[in-house]
């Protein structure tokens, strides 16, 4: 059941491998549709009820969700491994001797993966390439190279030395319309909201950008309170009193625009996370400032990264510090939404790549592949190094497996051993495959030009050997690392999994045979 389990969701998925691989569409209950190729997303959408093959899939998800790649790739090893150990069991060979031969062939695999790999300075040529290689896999090729500009670029931005990247600088807006080949790179903010005032001005050039998290508009006490007027007059009072309240406030950030917009060229704009009322925007509108209320919390951490400035909670001592800078902020309307661009920003450590497309599902898949490509970019700046892709390190460790099983290994262990070192050969031999060539013959050609001592990958338009560092197709350290290591793991698990019960209530419950 295992195997079957295994065989299974390694045959759903092998035929998405690769830049040739072919695509799923995913229909779901109330008929929307998703296409895509990325295997994380097929796990997470396909409803599975075998528990091996679930466990499989959590196994791969979880491989995504730490190193960002790697999940079709995962799987198919998992598959291989148990496959490549059924032969040795079906000839009464315990499961337990296969492990023990796995873990031997993990830690040499691992080993072998840190001499093999090339320790490079993660410079924006390489840092394309590990894009390119990732999102060919993903996408139309001429959509895949648009997007690895993006991803390098925006992850460039956001990177300061000496400190972690997070990627939650980068954001990534969708925006239905036109086509995914329209989309770009904004070196700023898109806030998917505007003015809420008809009378603001709907462009404005060299702004100062005003970053605030203060109250426009008259809030009611926490505590429950209650006023009786005696008349209508005292109750204009008091309504004029709180107008007075939010008036005060307003005029002294128009008298603050006065002062720093001192020439008719410079313009004003505020961007801020609580309300404004009706009031207070019309007063802003007729100084000409553009007021923007309610941005989301994690723009306002973006703004100041773009544009410069520090975000104030107060508005009784401003100065031209607090200020940040834009040579451009506009309103686009698209249909009943509003999208505000904040561009044209010096030193910005926080942008925007806004993904255009006609339709749900190509948004989606658009999103998903910038999801891989920013990881992808952001683990070689982390690792310092990549490997050679194409297939170039499986084929490398095979042989290496090889000659441990040989020299270094001894008893019926060997046998896992031997398991694990053809198992890896799952990666180029479907690479082959889903390129249209013999697979076998292409495992015979590359491993012929490997002996000969030199780092071989599987060229996949001719179906001959290349070399992945002359081509720049480079795979992350950090997804081979974590897919051996998983596959590695998850695979003995099964292996010595004998019997599927089904249990009760909170795994409790008597011994029950599966239904």
């Amino acid at each position: 059941m295992n195997f079957a389990a295994a065989k299974g969701l390694q045959e759903v998925l092998r035929s998405n491998l690769g830049p040739k691989g072919t695509i799923k569409m995913l229909v779901g209950g109330a008929g929307d549709i998703k296409v895509t190729k990325d295997g994380n997303v097929l796990l997470h959408e396909m409803q599975i009820q075998h528990p091996t093959a679930a466990l499989i899939a959590r196994t791969a998800t979880a491989q995504d969700d730490i190193s960002g790649d790697g999940t079709t790739s995962t799987v198919l090893l998992i598959g291989e491994l148990l496959k490549q150990s059924e032969r040795f069991l079906l000839e009464g060979l315990h499961p337990r001797i296969i492990g023990d031969g796995f873990e031997l062939a993990k830690k040499r695999s691992l080993e072998f993966l840190d001499k093999f790999k090339v320790d490079k300075a993660p410079d924006r040529e390489l840092l394309l390439s590990v894009a390119r290689t990732s999102l060919n896999t993903k996408l139309d090729p001429v959509l895949a190279e648009e997007f690895t500009q993006y991803v390098t670029d925006a992850v460039l931005t956001i990177r300061k030395e000496g400190q972690p990247i997070d990627l939650f600088m980068v954001e990534v807006m969708d925006m239905p319309h036109k086509t995914a080949s329209e989309s770009k790179l904004i070196k700023g903010l898109v806030l998917d909201h505007g003015s809420r005032h008809p009378d603001m001005p709907k462009r404005l050039e060299n702004c100062f950008i005003l970053t605030c998290n203060v109250s426009f508009e008259y809030e009611k006490s926490e505590v429950n309170a209650s006023v009786i007027y005696k008349n209508a007059e005292e109750r204009e009072k008091m309504v004029t009193a709180e107008q007075s309240f939010v008036v005060g406030r307003v005029q002294k950030v128009i008298d603050f625009k006065r002062k720093v917009c001192d020439t008719p060229d410079k313009t004003f704009v505020i961007i801020n996370q609580k309300g404004v009322d009706p009031l207070a925007l019309d007063l802003f509108a007729k100084e000409g400032i553009i007021a923007l209320r309610r941005a989301k919390r994690r723009n306002m951490e973006r703004l100041t990264l773009s544009c410069g400035g520090i975000a104030v909670n107060t508005i009784d001592e401003l100065d031209l510090s607090v200020l940040g800078h834009a040579d451009e902020v506009y309103e686009h309307v698209l249909g009943e939404n509003k999208y505000t661009f904040v561009e044209g920003v010096k030193n910005p450590f926080s942008c925007t790549i806004l993904i255009k497309g006609p339709n749900k599902h190509t948004l989606a898949q658009s999103q998903d592949a910038v999801r891989d490509g920013l990881r992808a970019v952001k683990n070689t700046i982390e690792d310092g190094c990549v490997v050679p892709g194409a297939g170039a390190f499986q084929i490398a460790a095979h042989a290496d497996l090889m000659k441990f099983k040989n020299t270094e290994v001894s008893g019926r262990v060997k046998l896992g051993v031997q398991a694990f070192a053809d198992a890896l050969l799952i990666i180029p031999k479907t690479l082959a495959t889903n390129s249209g060539f013999d697979p076998i013959d292409a495992i015979v050609t590359l491993q012929e030009e490997q002996a000969k001592g030199h780092v071989v990958g599987l060229d996949l338009a001719t179906g001959e050997c290349l070399d992945p560092a002359q081509e720049g197709i480079w795979d992350n350290y950090i997804v081979l690392r974590q897919m051996l290591n998983a596959s590695a793991t998850i695979a003995t698990q099964l292996l010595l999994v004998d019997e599927i019960m089904r249990a009760g209530k909170n795994m409790g419950g008597n011994k029950q045979l599966p239904q």
